[in-house]
């Protein structure tokens, strides 16, 4: 019985050594046979390159057309000196500093200070990335920090849109915070800075024909927004066409006066308001008395400066007096200023400059008839 079980232990033993060995060294069948075929795919369209919208402007060809336009703007070598971007504590870093204004536009203030605002303009200032990169339907965006309206600083109820690229001008081309002169109740008005007035930048509004000292007179105010360089063209259109002179549109932003023959069949260097009227004014203005803030009599309500730029050029700066005067010898010193500080010589909006100028004199003549 014994001799049984143990024989039956071994044929099991063995039948595990025999299946070890077909399952671990087994002998290969025969291959099996081919599928068939699947269906081809439709062949793709023909794509465009997905760098060639980039190439047509990030090239190096028109990149030193840029360039070359750009070393001789004012935004690189006029008063957007670095060292104005730390200046007043920073306040004016917005418009003086390369580190400054896309600071402004990201966050709505500027938050370095000191040297590291001392930066100068470059293409980063005003280019960052783009807001679409779907140029066919959205249109080129040129990667501006902004194309959005502007609030203007002086009115914020007011809100400017030039479109598009034109709206990124407008931040720094306003006038700055400071209150319009108007008709007091005791007839005077307190001057007490010479840099009273819409310093240096009110180009936009002139354009669009607002922010005037108002002075009631003989010549009618034009509407807003009518003057027919605001309807018909833009500061992209007359400052940056295409030129094959650097120093004449693109990014120098010296206008291009083709442009102008296109409307006017001739360059007009001047309106005919700035070139009679403006230096009338300016004469009334310097006969204007008031008092200093010791109270001492003083005559001249605006003067002017000519000092050497960097290539030995006089260049002609106009003051305001501090003191008390006449409210209406401000206003019109207020709108003598703006038609200086619009450096378009009266070209931005002709009709509104005739109106500030003219009511302006007949103001002043009239109270230099009634001083004593």
């Amino acid at each position: 019985m014994k001799i049984n079980k143990l024989f039956g232990l071994l044929m099991i033993l063995a039948s595990a050594f025999l299946f070890v060995n077909c399952t671990s060294d087994p002998v290969p069948g025969p291959p099996g046979a081919d599928g068939v075929d699947g269906i081809d795919g439709v062949d793709g369209a023909d794509g465009v390159d997905g760098t060639a919208s980039c190439v047509s402007c990030h090239n190096n060809t028109l990149r030193s057309e840029i360039e070359s336009g750009f070393a001789v703007s004012l935004h690189l070598t006029g008063d957007t000196w670095p060292e104005r971007g730390a200046f007043a504590g920073g306040a004016c870093a917005k418009c003086h500093s390369g580190q400054g204004y896309p600071e402004f536009i990201e966050s709505g203030e500027i938050t370095s200070s000191g040297s590291d605002l001392e930066v100068p303009m470059s293409c980063n200032s005003c280019h960052s990335n783009h807001n679409t990169f779907d140029f066919e339907n959205d249109g080129p965006d040129y990667a501006l920090r902004n194309t959005a309206p502007t609030v203007l600083d002086l009115a914020p109820s007011i809100s400017l849109d030039f479109g598009d690229a034109s709206n990124n001008c407008i931040t720094c081309h306003q006038p700055r915070p400071a209150d319009i002169p108007a008709i007091n109740p005791d007839g005077t008005y307190e001057i007490t800075s010479i840099r009273f007035g819409p310093h240096h930048s009110p180009q936009s509004t002139m354009l669009e024909g607002i922010l005037g000292a108002e002075i009631t007179g003989p010549f009618e105010y034009p509407a807003r927004a009518s003057a027919a360089h605001r309807t018909n063209s833009s500061c992209v259109q007359c400052h940056m066409g295409e030129s094959e002179d650097p120093e004449i549109g693109g990014h120098s932003w010296n206008p291009i006066e083709s442009n102008c023959i296109t409307c006017h069949g001739a360059v007009p260097g001047s309106s005919n308001s700035y070139i009679n009227d403006y230096p009338e004014l300016f004469a009334l203005l310097r006969q204007v008395k008031g008092t200093d803030p010791d109270g001492n009599p003083i005559t001249g309500i605006v003067y002017e400066e000519f000092d050497e730029d960097d290539e030995g050029i006089l260049v002609r700066s106009v003051y305001s007096t501090p003191g008390v005067w006449p409210d209406v010898a401000a206003m019109a010193a207020w709108n003598y200023k703006t038609v200086y500080e619009d450096q378009s010589r009266g070209i931005h909006n002709p009709k509104y400059t005739e109106a500030l100028l003219k009511n302006s004199i007949e103001a002043v003549q009239e109270l230099l008839l009634n001083q004593d």
